[in-house]
C-alpha cells in the first residue's frame, strides 16, 4: 500500500498584538511532521495542496511520563504557538524551592523568580497529557495517523528533485518531500542521518505522580534531596497531585518493571534514608504513572561535528539531542526546535511566494541545524555536569565544587538557559500579507 503526500513543515500563525494569544478563528493547516513524539505542533498557514500528516506509533495520544516541568523558555515557545493561554490558568509557577543534603540535613534555598520574562516567572509543572491535548487541538482533523511505526527510510531521485520514502511496519509506504523525525532517543531518522547512538549516562530515573485525594497541603515549591549517587524531588501540580522523581546510579542493576516493585525498591532500597516527607509522597504514588528508564544522552561533539540533517531530512527533540533531566530542558528544548525549524522553513515558503523550492528548503533546514547545534550541545553538557556534581561523592573537594562553586556561583548562571527566547513564527496579518520572522523577538 502506498500513500503519496507532499510534506513540508510550515509554521505560520495569524498575527496578534499579544504574543501569547492567537486568533481563535485561525484556520490551521500545513503542519508537516513525521513525528513519533509530541513536542511542538504548531498553527500553520493553510494551503489545500499540502497534506498534513503526523505519524504517531501509539494507538492514542501518549502520556508516558505523566508530567514534565516547563521553564520560561518553553512557555515563550508555547506563546509563539498560541497555546500557552490554555495551560497557564491550570498550573501555578514555582518561584522557590530547596535542596537538602540527606547525609547532613543541610538545606540550600533556590529561587527561580529571576528567570524568564515578566509573563513567565518561574517554571510550571504540567500534566503531559494536558500539553499534548493543547497542541493536538491546533491541528486540522485527520492530520494524525496513529499506530504508524516506520522501520526504514530511503531517498528516491525524481529527475531534478528527490523524495523521501518511509516504510511502515504494516507494509505501507509514504512518499514525503520533507521529513522531520521526532522519533525519540532511539530515532530511526537520526540513525539514517549518520548520528551516533546515544550513550548511557551511568544513571537511571524513576518518575511518577502521587495522589492525595484529600489534598496534600504542601506549598508550591520544588523540594530536592541529594545523596551520594542519588537525587530525588517533588513538586505539586495542583492541590491533590504531586510530580516526583528519583535519579540514581544503578551500578549494573536494572530496576524491576512492575510498578509495585518499582515503588517498593524506591522506598526500601534507593531512598530508604531520605526524609519521611519524600517517602510519603512515593507511598501515595499512582502506580499506573510509574516509569523507569536509563538516562541517555547524545555526545555534544556528535552534534557539533556530525550531520543532524541531510537535504530535506532532519531531526528534532530527543531524536536530535537526548539529554539527562538535570536542567529540566529536554521537553523545553524540543518546543524551541519547533519554533526555530518552523521559522526557517516558513520564511523560505514566504520568500518563494508560497512555493516549496527543494534547494531553498534544504538551506532552511541547514539554517535550523546551525542555529540549534551549539544551543543544544551546551544544554547536553550543562545537564550532565549538573547531575554529576550534585550526585558526586562526599570528598572535601567535591563538597567544595558542589556547595560553594555550583550552588554558590554557577547555579543561577546554568539556569539562565531557561530564560532563552527562541523567537517567533512567520505571520499572516489581518490583511493576509505574509510577514517574515527574525530569529528572536524584539
Amino acid at each position: 500500500m502506498q500513500l503519496h503526500y507532499i510534506y513540508v513543515h510550515i509554521t505560520i500563525r495569524h498575527q496578534t498584538e499579544n504574543r501569547g494569544h492567537s486568533d481563535g478563528n485561525c484556520r490551521r493547516r500545513g503542519d508537516r511532521w513525521c513525528w513519533d513524539c509530541w513536542a511542538g505542533h504548531c498553527c500553520s498557514f493553510e494551503e489545500s495542496w499540502v497534506r498534513a500528516l503526523i505519524l504517531e506509533r501509539s494507538e492514542t495520544l501518549r502520556s508516558t511520563g505523566s508530567a514534565l516541568t516547563l521553564f520560561p523558555n518553553a512557555w515563550l515557545a508555547l506563546d509563539a504557538l498560541g497555546v500557552s493561554h490554555k495551560l497557564t490558568p491550570l498550573y501555578t509557577p514555582t518561584i522557590r524551592g530547596s535542596v537538602t543534603r540527606v547525609a547532613t540535613g543541610a538545606v540550600q534555598e533556590i529561587f527561580f523568580s529571576g528567570n524568564g520574562s515578566k509573563a513567565h516567572q518561574g517554571p510550571r509543572s504540567v500534566h503531559r497529557k494536558a500539553l499534548l491535548e493543547a497542541l493536538a487541538q491546533e491541528l486540522p482533523q485527520d492530520s494524525i495517523r496513529f499506530s504508524s511505526k516506520f522501520t526504514a527510510i530511503e531517498k528516491q531521485e525524481l529527475g531534478d528533485s528527490s523524495i523521501c520514502v518511509l516504510h511502515l511496519e504494516d507494509g505501507t509506504t509514504i512518499k514525503s518531500k520533507v521529513l522531520i523525525g521526532c522519533d525519540g532517543v532511539n530515532s530511526v531518522v537520526a540513525k539514517w542521518l549518520g548520528l551516533s547512538a546515544p550513550i548511557h549516562s551511568g544513571r537511571a530515573a524513576v518518575r511518577g505522580l502521587a495522589i492525595f485525594p484529600q489534598g496534600h497541603g504542601m506549598k508550591q515549591e520544588v523540594e530536592q534531596f541529594v545523596d551520594v549517587g542519588k537525587r530525588a524531588g517533588f513538586v505539586p501540580l495542583n492541590h491533590k497531585e504531586i510530580y516526583w522523581f528519583l535519579t540514581y546510579c544503578p551500578e549494573g542493576e536494572n530496576m524491576a518493571r512492575d510498578p509495585e516493585l518499582i515503588q517498593k525498591q524506591v522506598i526500601e532500597k534507593y531512598a530508604k534514608n531520605f526524609p519521611s516527607q519524600y517517602l510519603d509522597v512515593v507511598r501515595h504514588a499512582d502506580l499506573s504513572t510509574l516509569t523507569w528508564a536509563p538516562l541517555m544522552l547524545r555526545t555534544p561533539w556528535n552534534l557539533i561535528f556530525g550531520n543532524p540533517s541531510k537535504g530535506n531530512i532532519t531531526v528534532a527533540g530527543d531524536a536530535m539531542h537526548p539529554m539527562t533531566p538535570d536542567l529540566g530542558q529536554g521537553g523545553c528544548s524540543a518546543l524551541e526546535d519547533a519554533i526555530v525549524l518552523g521559522r526557517h522553513i516558513g520564511n523560505s515558503f514566504i520568500k518563494n511566494r508560497q512555493v516549496l523550492v527543494e534547494e531553498d528548503v534544504a538551506r532552511a533546514i541547514d539554517g535550523y541545524v546551525k542555529e540549534r547545534r551549539w544551543r543544544v550541545a551546551g544544554l547536553i553538557t550543562g545537564s550532565y555536569l549538573s547531575g554529576w556534581v550534585q550526585q558526586a561523592g562526599s570528598q572535601w573537594w567535591m563538597k567544595f565544587l558542589r556547595d560553594v562553586i555550583f550552588y554558590g556561583f554557577l547555579f543561577s548562571k546554568v539556569f539562565n538557559a531557561a530564560s532563552y527566547d527562541c523567537g517567533t513564527l512567520p505571520s499572516v496579518s489581518a490583511s493576509g500579507d505574509l510577514q517574515y520572522s527574525s530569529n528572536k523577538s524584539d
